[in-house]
């Protein structure tokens, strides 16, 4: 919940006093958010705030999460919402710069370590970000990619009716926050881990209990000990590496593991739904 609640201060920060102040727009319901608040104030008689309206278009994504992703990954996201809506109207919005570089890209990275830790920590910002984890699930991706081609459409409107030059800082903004969540919500990167142990038996139901990874055994034997012994070759997903490591060490903690990088899968790897 903690966590949840620092990427709800982060984003209204990096909105009141980086974003919103240089007319440049964050990404996904945020930035739509943001942009249809501008559109009512400049060409209608009315207004609704950032807040208000990023609670309205957060509905139906949030039917799409409770069906598709999960009850409580959709409840955490309704209260990371929540508490961005109120840190919007807590904190002022304030000008600290008026260079719309340092802006966009200040902004930028402020609102993709809140998103990406709200991510990792099996929550979202609400909106978009559940879209993403929908599609990066499904087709085994990197959210980011879908955060840029989705917020395509709001670059593309902030440049038609403000100008081109905060639809180029906008994509700035958008590019730098993709990045950012890239780097931090890393649940689509493989890893492949080599277990050599004297109890391969025990350590494959350990695994089995906690992780749903298949596993390959092949016969291993020390060249300096000459002792007979197995190794476990396992496939799991970045998120699953620090519960791996405490399976290992429970059951075994004399057993010796390699981990390295899997550049890609041919075959069965099972996905998360």
């Amino acid at each position: 919940m903690m966590i949840i609640i620092i990427g709800a201060v982060l984003n209204a920060v990096s909105l009141n006093f980086f974003l919103i102040p240089a007319n440049v727009f964050a990404s996904g319901f945020t930035g739509l958010a943001q942009l249809l608040s501008n559109i009512l104030s400049e060409f209608t008689p009315f207004f609704l705030s950032t807040g208000i309206l990023l609670i309205v278009l957060n509905i139906p994504a949030f039917i799409l999460g409770w069906l598709k992703v999960g009850k409580m990954f959709t409840i955490y996201s309704i209260v990371s919402v929540g508490f961005t809506t109120l840190f919007l109207s807590i904190i002022p919005i304030m000008e600290l710069s008026s260079d719309i570089l340092l802006n966009a890209v200040f902004g930028g990275v402020i609102v993709g370590v809140g998103v990406g830790f709200t991510l990792k920590w099996g929550a979202s910002t609400g909106g978009m970000d559940i879209i993403a984890m929908v599609l990066s699930r499904m087709h085994d991706k990197p959210v980011g990619i879908y955060f840029f081609s989705m917020n395509a459409v709001i670059i593309g409107t902030a440049s038609l009716l403000f100008g081109w030059e905060e639809g180029l800082y906008t994509l700035v903004a958008l590019y730098v926050s993709t990045r950012v969540i890239d780097s931090i919500h890393t649940r689509y990167e493989k890893l492949t881990a080599m277990i050599v142990t004297k109890k391969s038996e025990e350590v494959k139901q350990a695994i089995h209990e906690r992780l749903v990874r298949g596993i390959t055994i092949v016969p291993a034997r020390g060249a300096f000990t000459n002792e007979n012994k197995e190794m476990l070759i396992i496939v799991i997903t970045r998120y699953e590496l620090f519960e791996l490591e405490r399976i290992i060490h429970k059951v075994d903690p004399h057993a010796f593991t390699n981990i390295v990088e899997t550049a890609g899968i041919f075959g069965f790897f099972r996905k998360e739904q």
